[in-house]
């Protein structure tokens, strides 16, 4: 309703919150994410103490981001960060039984911290050459170049870089993925990086349309070593929500350039792009959920042996998640990564492309990896299965999987519809 009725880009409440299709569309999406992340977290055996305030924490945090998505201001940006950072800080560490949940919880909080220091740090040296709050005053304040504020805005990214898990500002990543109870982590790696993505696409083309040659430059390298990063970093790892949450620093990379490309064409690459890629984050932890329920152990390429064999719903769609994110065609990853290239291309940025292609390549070791764990064993690992039967269904889990799959696959076959809603949101910005 927000994105039909919002034709044109107005503020809201002194200029606080923009009302547009850019963030309408944005919402949907985050709003989405947690629709799934709850149909995955149905079957969690949180305890009764906890429960309430699981659900409550994951309505908290999904509002923040709809909040975060709308800034209009540096004061609304940071008021948007801090409401969905505490609600997830506390979410990581909800399931105090779970090994290393503590843990996480404490390092993302640390580090959490650090990031929304960065940026409150450098919206206040904005704020301080400018006079301005309002991204729009401030880009038409006309201080280009101008040594403070080009430090504000260093940092600005930096702080925003530290939420979409782009490396070198992913140290939280690995650890909070893996200690955070698996439905948190599914939320965790497709909303927030919608929300950071979105805003950072935001307030670089809106308040900083002067120093664009600037941060094109900035936010190009930062892709290529989150790129560079990410797919190394992966193939030592064993532990398979490791191995995605530096997947998850990799795509940070292949997003980052279309927010390097700065254009409508790397608006609607981004905004299409998020659509698949939530959908296979979700996905694909929804399904490491269902392993974790069975084996009650962190899931490794060792004990998923054999799961593409036991069940095999689940099994088709986690292959199918690994070659969306490789960008295999029928899924929407490769399309995303068309588009993403394209923009590039169309700016000049070839090398973009080359580091991309480079990245996709290594990451087949380690996305090929989990599939051949799950429909290969060893020959002292073929043995009966003890009494008792399958395992329970669970009917939310598996639907909200089933929703997962039919997006990344229906995000190929419908392209030109989701390229129309992502053109049409990429208008608002200025650019």
């Amino acid at each position: 309703m927000l994105d039909v009725k919002s034709p044109h880009v107005t503020t809201l409440i002194h200029d606080a919150m923009f009302r547009d299709r850019w963030s309408a569309l944005a919402q949907v999406l985050i709003a989405g994410s947690g629709a799934v992340a709850v149909l995955i977290s149905a079957g969690e055996s949180w305890g009764d103490e906890h429960v309430a305030e699981y659900y409550a924490l994951l309505t908290a945090a999904g509002a923040g981001m709809l909040f975060f998505v709308q800034a209009a201001n540096l004061m609304t940006l940071f008021l948007g960060l801090e409401w969905f950072s505490i609600g997830l800080y506390v979410l990581t560490a909800i399931d105090i039984d779970l090994i290393g949940s503590l843990e996480a919880g404490l390092k993302y909080l640390v580090v959490g911290a650090v990031g929304s220091a960065t940026l409150l740090f450098g919206s206040a040296l904005v704020y301080g050459t400018t006079g301005q709050l309002s991204f729009d005053r401030i880009g038409a304040a006309g201080h280009a170049h101008d040594s403070m504020l080009v430090v504000g805005l260093a940092m600005i990214i930096a702080g925003l870089a530290f939420k979409s898990s782009a490396a070198p500002f992913h140290m939280w990543t690995p650890d909070a993925y893996q200690g955070a109870p698996t439905p948190v982590t599914a939320f965790m790696a497709s909303a927030t990086k919608i929300a950071a993505l979105v805003i950072t696409y935001r307030i670089l083309t809106v308040a900083f349309p002067h120093d664009q040659g600037l941060w094109r430059w900035t936010i190009a390298v930062v892709a290529c070593i989150s790129l560079a990063w990410g797919n190394i970093a992966a193939l030592v790892q064993r532990n398979v929500k490791r191995i995605l949450a530096y997947s998850s620093v990799s795509h940070a990379g292949f997003m980052l350039i279309a927010v390097a490309a700065a254009s409508q064409l790397g608006g609607r690459a981004l905004m299409y792009y998020l659509v698949p890629y939530a959908a296979m984050s979700l996905g694909s932890f929804a399904v490491i959920a269902v392993r974790e329920r069975e084996l009650g152990v962190p899931v490794t390429l060792q004990n998923l042996a054999g799961f593409g064999w036991e069940r095999p719903f689940f099994g088709v769609a986690m292959w199918v998640f690994m070659l969306g994110f490789l960008g295999f065609p029928l899924t929407g990853g490769f399309i995303g990564k068309f588009y993403v290239f394209a923009a590039a291309y169309d700016h000049g940025y070839w090398w973009l492309i080359v580091a991309g292609v480079i990245a996709t390549m290594i990451s087949a070791y380690y996305y090929l990896g989990i599939v051949r764990a799950m429909y290969f064993r060893e020959s002292a690992e073929l043995q009966l299965a003890p009494a008792g039967g399958s395992p329970p269904r669970d009917v939310f889990l598996g639907f909200g999987v089933l929703i997962c799959l039919a997006v990344t696959v229906g995000s190929f076959f419908a392209v030109q519809p989701l390229i129309d809603v992502a053109k049409v949101a990429a208008k608002a910005l200025p650019i």
